[in-house]
């Protein structure tokens, strides 16, 4: 084999060399061929902090009390506007995971509603019906874990029963007119909240639901 022939083949395998590199990094990594293309590894989780359980302490006031519905109707005559306070309210609950807690709900209000003479012109009540009411329930709360630790919305459910309910309906006189009928036993509230927390023990609270109160609104504490 001459030099030249010598030459031609080392310049055509050198040329295929080449080739073949140049092919491996342009079409290797997408079919399969040539160095693989690196890929990032997934970051490792971080954990949250241990969970501490503790005993949160709220304490609000509703609007409207929805205890007034429980005043009766009664033929020929129709109520005026209601005047009430409350229901006040007080819940402690043990948290015993970071979505989670059970407790005790309390709630205290009064109401009353003037009954007028559909064919009457006096605008003075013929009679005055008036309920005062306090309830014990199972309070339920479902938080609703969100980015940060500002807000903390929940769900409560509570349900359990009227310890303590009377109706009276008197006259202008002060006379009880009617015995008044049989309050429900049954006590219950719904309810869709949020708590801002102020500090790590203490908070605002607002709440819309239905049962006891429609709106609420409070000071929450962790104890």
């Amino acid at each position: 084999m001459n030099k030249y022939a010598l030459t031609s083949l080392l310049a055509i395998l050198l040329g295929c060399a080449v080739a073949d590199a140049q092919i491996g990094v342009m079409i290797g990594p997408r079919f399969g061929y040539g160095r693989p293309q690196r890929r990032s590894r997934p970051q490792p989780r971080q954990d949250l902090p241990k969970f501490q359980p503790t005993v949160n302490l709220s304490l609000g006031y509703g609007f409207p009390n929805l205890d007034a519905l429980q005043l009766a109707d009664f033929y020929g005559q129709y109520k005026g506007s209601t005047t009430q306070t409350g229901p006040f309210s007080g819940a402690i609950d043990y948290q015993y995971s970071r979505t989670s807690s059970i407790g005790l709900l309390v709630t205290h209000g009064t109401a009353s509603i003037p009954y007028y003479n559909y064919n009457g012109s006096s605008t003075t009540p013929a009679f005055t019906g008036a309920i005062d009411s306090w309830a014990v329930m199972l309070n339920f709360v479902r938080y609703m874990p969100v980015a940060g630790d500002k807000i903390s919305p929940y769900i409560r459910t509570a349900i359990g029963i009227n310890v303590s309910t009377t109706q009276t309906y008197t006259d202008p006189s002060g006379n009880n007119l009617y015995p008044g009928a049989t309050p429900t036993s049954l006590a219950y509230q719904f309810g869709l909240g949020a708590k801002f927390n102020l500090t790590k023990n203490t908070g605002l609270f607002l709440e819309a639901g239905y049962g006891k109160y429609i709106l609420q609104g409070g000071l929450a504490f962790k104890l």
